[in-house]
């Protein structure tokens, strides 16, 4: 892969003015710094099996890849192929066929988390919130592994919450996604804000780096999305390695200090206990943390939380239940409030006075519009 020459759209900052930059960073490329980590090697092995499958890895990852920076004043931080794979598991392609930013996630055949994607994949309903799949490929070094092809999701809360709006838009359809999940005899049983993630392509109409999340695709500009008010978002279940389907009627009770919230009191690694109370306290738990405790006028949560985190599971209520008890509280919550901004509880009193003041304006301005047109 030749180094790229300057062309006039590349942005000044793209380049290093000063002569003992570019000498510093040519020494650290020098010296294995932006070298491939061990786990993405894994990947660059299997560049040329995806690509002949149809699904094209960054340049960073083909089989004979050299920094493009190499040679050539361009800073390596704004150079696409600089930027270093997070979470091994999951890398990001392209699906040549149609251009579509994908997630391939590599797992291991034995356990359920396959036939559980497949099954959830298989069911058209507006209340599945569980991640599609596009395909399963054999992993060409390792017949217990297979690579699942899904479509690239943003994590939810990136960018952060913004209106009443957002935090009644999340709950409703986790909520019923988690309902549709029960009722198909599906446990969770890892629900968590890393397991929760969105399809934000309305925010990023011009897409975003799969990695340095707030920059364009080349990784060079930074980018400003709009609110999430007015816009459709649709929130996805992922990683159901933990999870667990039943049959119809069969005991839910199961052992296991499994998932990212340690906080269920039930957990246990002897004690039976039923996985659909503990994916209802978690689910409620994550409420309480990313809203509840975080900001003002999410109060109408507080009776649901309440009831979904009490520490006796028999005490909570099925998902259906707090489903139909929600759509009561939705409905006392004002479409006026849904625009009202979220106020951080940290907040400075001065600063929330200047802040609210500056929502009720905009409020009257949404309304004299409404008037006038």
């Amino acid at each position: 892969m030749s180094a790229p020459t300057r062309t006039k759209s590349l942005p000044g900052h793209a380049y290093l003015t000063d002569e003992d930059a570019v000498e510093r960073y040519a020494r650290l490329t020098r010296e294995g710094c932006y070298d491939l980590l061990p786990k993405e090697l894994f990947w660059q092995q299997r560049q040329p099996y995806l690509q002949e499958n149809g699904y094209l890895l960054r340049p960073r990852y083909a089989p004979k890849w050299r920094p493009s920076w190499t040679g050539t004043k361009l800073d390596p931080t704004f150079c696409e192929d600089s930027i270093l794979l997070l979470d091994y598991q999951v890398i990001d392609a392209t699906r040549v066929s149609n251009n579509e930013l994908v997630a391939i996630k590599y797992f291991l055949k034995d356990k359920e988390e396959l036939h559980i994607a497949q099954f959830f994949s298989t069911i058209k309903d507006p209340l599945n919130h569980c991640v599609p799949v596009h395909q399963i490929l054999e992993d060409p070094f390792d017949h217990e592994s297979a690579l699942m092809v899904m479509p690239y999701l943003r994590p939810c809360n990136d960018p952060g919450w913004s209106t009443v709006g957002d935090v009644v838009e999340f709950v409703s359809q986790t909520l019923e996604g988690l309902a549709f999940m029960h009722r198909h005899c599906v446990a969770h049983r890892d629900i968590a804000v890393a397991n929760i993630l969105m399809d934000a392509k309305e925010l990023y109409p011009g897409g975003h780096h799969p990695v340095r999340l707030r920059y364009t695709p080349d990784a060079l500009y930074r980018i400003t999305p709009p609110p999430r008010t007015g816009h459709s978002i649709r929130y996805f279940y992922i990683d159901f390695g933990l999870s667990r389907r039943f049959s119809l009627g069969a005991s839910p009770l199961v052992i296991g200090c499994v998932g990212r919230d340690n906080e269920v009191p039930e957990l246990s690694d002897s004690i039976p206990y039923d996985a659909f109370k503990a994916d209802i306290f978690a689910l409620g738990n994550l409420w309480a943390k990313e809203f509840e405790q975080k900001y003002n006028g999410v109060e109408f949560l507080v009776p649901l939380i309440e009831v979904m985190t009490q520490r006796t599971p028999a005490l909570r209520p099925n998902a259906d239940q707090l489903l139909r008890q929600w759509e009561e509280i939705r409905q006392d919550v004002s479409k006026s409030k849904h625009r009202w901004r979220l106020g951080a509880k940290s907040e400075p009193a001065l600063e929330r006075v200047l802040n609210d003041t500056v929502a009720v304006a905009w409020e009257g301005i949404y309304h004299l519009k409404k008037f006038v047109n």
